[in-house]
């Protein structure tokens, strides 16, 4: 698929400002969709925005398909008449710039109850036919899912292989009891849901129609703590314990000595093949109907990815084994034709990746805090780039561009010295501005990086299981120069419109909420 020469910010929804301990997806989400207009962006990138389970990640969420309830905006439940204004307005005081989720999750899902239970005693005629059509329409995966998070709750948050082992085992007689039992859980959890997906598809199509496009995140696998393998566990590879024979990770590398043991259970691609990858597409059409882009992380785990035993503490002894390939993606473009897909080609890449990625014309990454360890060869440095790429100053999964500077070697930093042309004492603008005048189709940058953060903004410690995905920022953070300066870097490297070329000084002063 072709894309157009654009920019844009990478910055997940939990970052956002707001009064109730995290973004979500109410007026600060619009304000940053205008903001990005003021600034020429085209593209905001988020992570995967399904609900997060363990450690607090979004690669490790509890459904492939469900939203983030967390995520839901409470100003508009208000506004609806099922939450009562008094609920919002002796909100404790949360971290401005930190998500404490325990917190949080505590107090957003406590007003998402009382919510609920108003929306069901009020029985209006015209929202009920909405949620019961909702429901209708997402059963496949909305059914296991409101039953998965309702017995989370049975059993206080137990690993669901721990549970009753009829329920474990998924028999017909003890799935039918169970739904009666819990059928009030149920019902809230699917509540939860619609008010995600009404409340994600107003705030799409708010972008759409000012012409920013969303860039979501799909990881390649998914938890075993999720309710898809609860419900698809022949398509796992599993013991009779119904536990993970092998997990995933990656060999030692750039991030760490003894490699990444994610711990996601491994697919069994030949019982995925024999069901002509059904699950898998529902998966990616899901996606794909949320967002406009999609980024596919770890894609080299489709030609072949590192097999680790589950009894191993580490990813060092781990192996290499061949992946799907293309006959998933024959698959699932047989399915769904040609989709508009980002390949996160980072890590070991072997032939067989790249031969797998420009099979389908799928732009690659390209990381510029990796491109100043070697020499000119460098496929990281702009000027070796091809035009179907996406270049970042660096992702979720590295320091900010200041935080990296700064313990960079001095052979690297006097590398991008040169290179750059800079004296280093604004390198996030340096980077921002050498991707975007580069080759590559499109350009993303963290929001960090453009409000010139350092170490503390960072987002995530890849190999760190705990103190992750907790950055937020103020709108006081926000000067209109950021935005004025971000537009004309984009404007002058022909990756928006330039009918504002001739801009003025950059002004002091905070951008408003």
């Amino acid at each position: 698929m072709t894309f157009d020469r654009s920019s844009g910010i990478l910055l997940h929804p939990t970052s956002l400002p707001g009064p109730y301990g995290s973004g979500d997806l109410g007026a600060s989400s619009y304000h940053f969709v205008d903001w990005l207009l003021v600034a020429g962006q085209k593209l905001w990138q988020m992570l995967p925005l399904g609900p997060v389970g363990m450690g607090d990640s979004p690669y490790m969420c509890l459904s492939a398909f469900a939203g983030e309830p967390m995520l839901i905006d409470l100003q508009e439940l208000t506004e609806r008449g099922w939450l009562p204004k008094r609920e919002l307005q002796d909100h404790p005081v949360f971290n401005q710039s930190k998500v404490h989720y325990g917190d949080v999750k505590t107090f957003r899902m406590s007003k998402l109850r009382i919510a609920s239970d108003n929306f069901f005693a009020k029985d209006a005629k015209a929202e009920m036919e909405e949620f019961h059509s909702f429901c209708k329409k997402q059963k496949s995966w909305l059914e296991d899912y409101s039953l998965f998070m309702s017995l989370i709750q049975k059993y206080n948050g137990a690993e669901w292989s721990t549970w009753d082992a009829d329920l474990v085992r998924r028999t017909p007689g003890a799935i039918k009891s169970i739904r009666k039992e819990l059928a009030q859980e149920i019902r809230f959890w699917e509540f939860t849901q619609w008010c995600f997906f009404r409340q994600w598809f107003a705030l799409k199509n708010y972008a759409n129609e000012r012409g920013v496009k969303i860039v979501g995140d799909i990881p390649i696998f998914i938890a075993f703590q999720s309710a898809d393998v609860w419900a698809n566990q022949h398509l796992f590879h599993l013991d009779k314990e119904r536990k993970p024979k092998f997990v995933a990770g990656v060999p030692p590398d750039y991030f760490s000595v003894t490699g990444q043991r994610w711990g996601n259970p491994l697919y069994d691609w030949k019982a995925m093949h024999e069901e002509n990858y059904s699950w898998f597409i529902d998966r990616i059409r899901t996606t794909l109907a949320l967002v406009d882009i999609v980024r596919i992380d770890h894609f080299r785990g489709f030609a072949g990815y590192w097999e680790i035993p589950a009894t191993e503490a580490t990813a060092v002894k781990g192996r290499w084994v061949k992946g799907p390939a293309a006959k998933l993606f024959d698959a699932i473009e047989k399915k769904l034709g040609k989709m508009p897909i980002i390949a996160e080609d980072l890590g070991e890449i072997t032939p067989d990746v790249i031969e797998l990625r420009d099979r389908y014309d799928f732009p690659g990454m390209r990381i510029l805090q990796f491109a100043f360890a070697a020499d000119a060869k460098n496929n990281f440095l702009p000027h070796n780039y091809i035009a179907n790429t996406v270049v970042y100053s660096g992702t979720h999964d590295n320091d900010t561009t200041i935080g990296w500077f700064k313990s960079a070697t001095e052979r690297e930093r006097e590398f991008v010295k040169k290179y750059v042309g800079t004296d280093g004492k604004e390198i996030q603008w340096d980077l921002i501005r050498i991707a975007a005048q580069s080759v590559a189709v499109m350009a993303v940058f963290p929001m960090q990086d453009v409000l010139g953060l350092g170490t503390e903004a960072r987002m995530n410690m890849p190999g760190h299981a705990l103190g992750n995905w907790s950055w937020r920022f103020v709108w006081d953070q926000v000067q209109h120069w950021h935005a004025l300066k971000l537009y004309e870097i984009t404007a002058l490297t022909n990756r928006t419109k330039t009918d504002r070329l001739a801009l003025p000084d950059y002004p002091s002063g905070k951008a408003q909420p």
